[in-house]
């Protein structure tokens, strides 16, 4: 009985030590697959991320933000949370409210200031990418008469680029015959340049009068505003507005038809920067001065996760070419806006001439 007893034991405690160490085993699997080792990445440092980075998009680029963040998750080991998205400024407000944020791709320089994220700014923001204001319509505006002419008049002055052809344009395009969508300029820095685009064009193509074609406009009541441009596409895809102010590369990932305008026009030339400054939108945010569209990113103070923050900024400025098939126009190199002594990650990549320092943050 007593030899009996012996091996019923022994056999018990090898099955309770096995036991324990497939638990383990299970247990150590779980966790290094959460995220919750130090893992070695091509920067050749080393990140321990403790809960997946969370990112604000301006709604009109959450599709290239959530191929970026997918590509640097596969990349570097790093899990990413699903994109948050909607007006720039209105998300900055969020953030600046206490909103949990790593990251922050931003369609204004201003919106990664203090006078949007307060002291949770960073002072610093790289930009990446640049893009260009269109007028977008549908297949529901050439079925009108009035939106089939003023299509037609819009290629005609595209094409010419003749002042007389675009006066025509705007005058008609402006008349109340057609409703034209514009986002709301409090939230939506796309409605802010909507409006913008009026007054450049009232002073490249009307005797220098910025109202020549907002105050037509607006007596007619013809403009539609929504939070933000992306909220107006479906609207202008079932004909209920025909025309709709709004990023090229948004109209070309919405398959939406689009009229180019001139690039004093259209906000979209990083060399006319005074230029576009002397056009000026008042709203309840206060006044609004005109500025090249950039793509930009930062790292707000705020952020839980920001050395792997730092490392999806490293990771954008070297893989920006990438975003040439969205219809942006990639920076190369990068480009620097700061009002402090750059990060050291920053001034790494300064160093390399991968980013070039540009002047201050709005």
């Amino acid at each position: 009985m007593k030899a009996t007893r012996k091996g019923i034991s022994n056999a018990v405690i090898v099955m309770v030590v096995v036991a324990v160490i497939v638990v383990g085993a299970v247990a150590y699997a779980l966790f290094t697959t959460s995220g919750g080792t130090t893992k070695p990445n091509s920067l050749g440092t080393t990140s321990v991320a403790h809960a997946p980075l969370i990112s604000f998009s301006a709604d009109a680029y959450a599709s290239e933000a959530t191929a970026l963040l997918n590509a640097f998750s596969q990349s570097m080991g790093v899990p990413v949370a699903p994109v948050k998205s909607g007006g720039t400024f209105a998300v900055a407000n969020q953030i600046a409210a206490g909103a949990p944020d790593d990251v922050f791709i931003s369609v204004s320089l201003s919106a990664t200031g203090p006078a949007y994220l307060k002291n949770l700014s960073s002072n610093w923001a790289v930009g990446f990418a640049s893009d260009q204001m269109v007028i977008a319509y549908s297949n529901a505006t050439s079925s009108l008469s009035s939106g089939q002419a003023i299509v037609a008049q819009g290629n005609v002055a595209a094409k010419s680029n003749a002042t007389s052809d675009w006066n025509k344009f705007f005058t008609s395009f402006t008349s109340g015959s057609v409703r034209v969508g514009i986002s709301d300029p409090v939230a939506d820095p796309a409605g802010l340049r909507g409006w913008l685009v009026l007054e450049a064009a009232g002073s490249l193509y009307s005797n220098g009068n910025q109202d020549a074609y907002v105050t037509p406009l607006l007596q007619a009541k013809a403009n539609v505003t929504g939070a933000h441009a992306a909220a107006l596409v479906a609207p202008l895809q079932s004909g209920q507005i025909q025309f709709l102010f709004i990023y090229k590369s948004a109209a070309v990932a919405d398959h939406l038809g689009y009229l180019s305008l001139d690039r004093h026009v259209d906000f979209g030339d990083p060399t006319l920067s005074s230029f576009y400054s002397k056009f000026t939108y008042k709203d309840s945010a206060g006044v609004s001065a005109g500025a090249p569209i950039i793509l930009c990113i930062t790292v707000p103070l705020s952020s839980a996760n920001s050395a792997e923050a730092m490392q999806f900024v490293q990771y954008v400025v070297k893989n920006a070419e990438t975003l040439s098939s969205y219809g942006l126009q990639p920076f190369s190199p990068a480009r620097l806006y700061s009002n402090v002594s750059p990060p050291a990650f920053i001034a790494q990549l300064v160093s390399e001439g991968l980013i070039v320092e540009t002047g201050s943050l709005p």
